[in-house]
C-alpha cells in the first residue's frame, strides 16, 4: 500500500554533512509516522529517528542526536534526514521506514509495516 525510495547516499569525508530523502507513493494519507533504521556491515539493524507525520515530532538515537535531523514534505510526500558532522562509526546502509498504526512504538522493528530498499552512506577517516 506503501512504496519508499531512498536516495543521497554516497561517499564522503569525516566531519562532512550529507541528506537523505525518502519519498513515498501509494497510501501515503495512511501514513502515522516515518523513520530511519540503519545497518553496518557485520552489526544489527538499529534505530536512527522517527517523525511524526501530522505534528512532526521527532526522536533520535542517542548516537546521533544533536548531529542528525530529520524533517518533512508534506505536500511532497518526502521525509529527510540531515546529517552532520559525520563519523566513519555512521557508515551503513539507511533504510527509510514507516508505519500507519497509531501509537507505534518508536524505535522497534515491531513497529515498521513498510521498509524501502536502504541507500548506503560510507565515511571514509
Amino acid at each position: 500500500q506503501v512504496q519508499l525510495v531512498e536516495s543521497g547516499g554516497g561517499l564522503v569525508q569525516t566531519g562532512a554533512s550529507l541528506r537523505l530523502s525518502c519519498a513515498a507513493s501509494g497510501r501515503t494519507a495512511g501514513i502515522y509516522a516515518m523513520g530511519w533504521f540503519r545497518q553496518a556491515p557485520g552489526k544489527e539493524r538499529e534505530f536512527v529517528g522517527s517523525i511524526l507525520w501530522s505534528v512532526g515530532y521527532t526522536q533520535y538515537a542517542q548516537s546521533v542526536k544533536g548531529r542528525f535531523t530529520i524533517s518533512r514534505d508534506n505536500a511532497k510526500n518526502t521525509v529527510y534526514l540531515q546529517m552532520n558532522s559525520l563519523k566513519p562509526e555512521d557508515t551503513a546502509v539507511y533504510y527509510c521506514t514507516a508505519t500507519t498504526r497509531i501509537g507505534a512504538l518508536s524505535g522497534s522493528e515491531a513497529g515498521v509495516d513498510y521498509w524501502g530498499k536502504g541507500t548506503l552512506v560510507n565515511v571514509s577517516s
